[in-house]
């Protein structure tokens, strides 16, 4: 088989597999609005789903602003623009480099465990007795994973956002002798509508290709225990690269509007 014949085989798979995920978010839209509701299902799974990324998330974040703060600060030493130092880590923080790393730490742990978790009850057909139980497994299993991570990669982002400026604050304290009420002054008073609503709205949409995706790889796994590994890997995968993409989009959406 020739290059060609490769590259148009890929291709066809890649807008096959495209197809079948916006078939499988149409139904999820349909599915969203038709009662019953699991209120109580989709509460367990966004606390589930948030408490286990709760540390991770907290660490990252944490190192995320220590990190940016540590390199800034020798840089614009060099200026005499350390003042600066807070403005422009809240900026960076909060419009990009927070939601798209934290974004994609959920991607990792959020799409993965969703994969592996509906792809392990495929192969072990538990989906298919609750279809024979008089039971909707998409509504039960796929609607509430979905909505649960895009309400809760939005929280977990903020949380982290916090933790980010903290983290620069110590960073910033060995260096120098600001107090924390004039650091987080200077970093809050830069800040407008255009940095913060944006970037938590387009978080949302990240959660909601993390949960989608999750979901999609593991509720149509292949039979046999290596699928669900293979489900697992390819969740975090897809996600992390609609996190990508959808983050370029909103660049440019939130730069004509705003």
């Amino acid at each position: 088989m020739n290059k060609g014949a490769v590259m148009n085989k890929k291709l066809w798979k890649i807008g096959e597999e495209s197809w079948e995920l916006f078939l499988f978010t149409k139904k999820f839209f349909v599915e969203l609005f038709k009662p019953p509701f699991e209120f109580s299902e989709t509460v367990k799974q966004s606390f589930s789903i948030g408490y286990k990324s709760l540390g991770l998330v907290s660490i990252t974040g944490s190192i995320i602003g220590l990190t940016l703060a540590l390199q800034l600060i020798p840089t614009l030493a060099k200026f005499g623009a350390e003042s600066l130092i807070p403005s422009m880590l809240s900026i960076a923080i909060l419009r990009e480099i927070g939601p798209v790393i934290i974004s994609l730490i959920c991607a990792g742990k959020m799409g993965s465990a969703i994969g592996a978790e509906l792809g392990s009850m495929k192969v072990t057909e538990q989906i298919s007795a609750m279809e024979v139980s008089a039971v909707n497994p998409f509504k039960y299993l796929v609607v509430t994973r979905v909505i649960a991570t895009t309400l809760t990669v939005p929280i977990l982002v903020i949380y982290s956002n916090a933790l980010s400026l903290l983290g620069g604050y110590f960073a910033l304290s060995i260096t120098s002798n600001i107090g924390i009420q004039l650091y987080f002054d200077s970093a809050i008073s830069i800040l407008g509508f255009a940095d913060i609503i944006p970037s938590t709205i387009k978080t949302a949409f990240f959660g909601f290709s993390i949960g989608i995706v999750g979901c999609y790889k593991g509720y149509n796994c292949s039979r046999g225990t290596e699928s669900v590994g293979l489900a697992a890997n390819s969740s975090v995968v897809l996600a992390s690269l609609l996190v990508i993409i959808l983050d370029l989009i909103a660049v440019q959406i939130s730069s004509l509007l705003f």
